[in-house]
């Protein structure tokens, strides 16, 4: 039987064998819990050794990437990316008329791809111009993606994460959820914004993408990478970045760095990457 050192270190070959995904040292407690949940969701009746073994088999791999993918995040996270979006490339698209095709590569709960489309629909009402905008918005993890297909989310009214140019009320619903305890807000995606995104499910770990060389206009890979070991980042920043057109614009998070493609990018702003070269 295999002690914890050894359970977890099975369970971090498993996890990057699955996704790429790299578990610092520090996260055995984390592995703990997760393991017992999984446990748990599957009701799997032998021990966890024999669960593992199951996963290594074939079986319960989406359960297992869906209890240890990570999904932290919040409408207009670095809010800075979105502004910029909305004073220097969306004025451009209404100007020329041209469709706009934008990637979120970790969409999460989907609050970030959400956030891109009320940026598009504020810039059309600033600028009195339409816009025609596609937003895709991929994960690893299935749950979270039903989670931002379904478009429900808690609101706190002390909450400071839409920024002043945003009104929550012209792009969702709200109702009022009582419990015994309190009373909770939610807020539902009104099908306007809804319409505007496409989730699916896709690795960033997979060999190749199956996207068209050079067919986004703007890429967010944003507070991902750093759950990748930098070879792999890099790998993955070199994937997308050969599917970003000439002059399209890559938001990177604000503890991540574009690796190799610094010579093939120009830099705009805090993490904001222009691409000026092809890779060789």
């Amino acid at each position: 039987m295999l002690d914890n050192s050894a359970l977890h270190k099975k369970v971090k070959s498993i996890l990057y064998s699955l996704t790429g995904i790299t578990l610092s040292e520090n996260k055995d407690i984390m592995i703990a819990n997760r393991l017992h949940k999984l446990k748990r969701d599957t009701k799997y009746s032998g021990d966890i050794e024999e669960l593992l073994e199951a996963i290594e088999d074939g079986e319960y791999q989406m359960e297992f990437i869906n209890s240890f993918t990570t999904n932290k995040t919040h409408f207009f996270r670095e809010d800075f990316h979105f502004t910029d979006l909305i004073n220097r490339v969306l004025p451009e698209f209404a100007k020329s008329g041209k469709d706009i095709k934008m990637y979120c590569s970790a969409s999460s709960t989907g609050e970030e791809p959400y956030s891109m489309a009320m940026t598009v629909l504020e810039a059309q009402e600033t600028l009195g111009k339409k816009i025609n905008a596609t937003i895709l918005a991929t994960d690893i993890d299935t749950n979270v993606l039903q989670y931002a297909a379904n478009g429900i989310y808690r609101y706190s009214k002390s909450s400071k994460e839409f920024p002043q140019w945003i009104k929550p009320q012209k792009y969702f619903k709200r109702r009022v959820q009582k419990t015994l305890a309190n009373e909770e807000i939610l807020i539902k995606v009104k099908p306007e914004l809804q319409k505007m995104v496409t989730f699916q499910v896709m690795n960033l770990n997979d060999p190749t993408y199956p996207y068209e060389k050079n067919y986004f206009d703007v890429i967010f890979c944003r507070n991902v990478l750093i759950y990748f070991s930098t070879p792999d980042q890099n790998k993955i920043l070199k994937k997308l970045f050969n599917h970003l057109k000439m002059g399209g614009t890559l938001y990177l998070g604000h503890s991540e760095n574009p690796h190799d493609l610094i010579n093939y990018v120009q830099r705009i702003g805090q993490n904001i990457f222009i691409k000026t070269k092809e890779l060789p």
